[in-house]
């Protein structure tokens, strides 16, 4: 076995490390809206679930040349965002979001989606999305420092928008209608495999 100590490696070298070993990684398709009200859209896979009561999800949006990224700015600056989750059916358009546009370009309209009105915040989600969450920011933490800062985001969900396809009777969600995708690393991808259970002690 081969022992790393983190501080001996660049901060490429760990990014590697982490997005080889921590998979599949859930991807957040997220919409913003700057000051002028241009609707960004970007894909996020530093994204996790974070409290069940009240609903709570995380985002960890690494910076970019010590300034953050414009969907962070945005939800600093707005305090509204959208989540939504990504399948294999517009993953390819998804992945036209992640390009570097100017802030007053939007990858909405880049990538061909379709934007459709929220109902508890401001910011737009997509119409494309079997789960859109309308979010509003509940705490914002900067870790790190230079170019490696990152802007760790936990917003609060305040509406959900699910698929009639995914959402069954007794509450739960189909998770194979949703047909999700998740980052591995690098260019790479994966859905859903077999499905096993274990029974979790008493």
């Amino acid at each position: 076995m081969t022992s790393i100590c983190p501080k001996d490696k660049t901060a490429k070298e760990n990014y590697k490390l982490l997005t080889g070993t921590i998979i599949p990684r859930p991807i957040a398709f997220v919409t913003s809206s700057n000051h002028t009200g241009v609707i960004n859209g970007a894909p996020f896979s530093f994204f996790n679930v974070v409290s069940a009561d009240p609903p709570m999800i995380s985002l960890a949006i690494q910076r970019k040349d010590t300034s953050p990224k414009d969907t962070a700015r945005n939800i600093l600056q707005q305090k509204e965002f959208v989540v939504h989750s990504v399948d294999e059916e517009y993953v390819d358009r998804i992945n036209i979001t992640a390009a570097s546009l100017a802030a007053n370009q939007s990858e909405i309209k880049k990538a061909g989606l379709t934007l459709t009105k929220s109902e508890m915040v401001s910011v737009p989600g997509i119409k494309e999305a079997k789960v859109r969450m309308e979010c509003t920011l509940e705490h914002s933490i900067l870790l790190g420092d230079g170019e490696t800062a990152t802007d760790l985001i936990i917003g609060r969900i305040k509406k959900y928008h699910l698929a009639g396809e995914i959402y069954q009777e007794d509450g739960k969600i189909d998770y194979y209608a949703l047909n999700t995708v998740s980052r591995l690393a690098g260019s790479d991808y994966t859905k859903l495999g077999k499905q096993f259970s274990i029974q979790r002690p008493k």
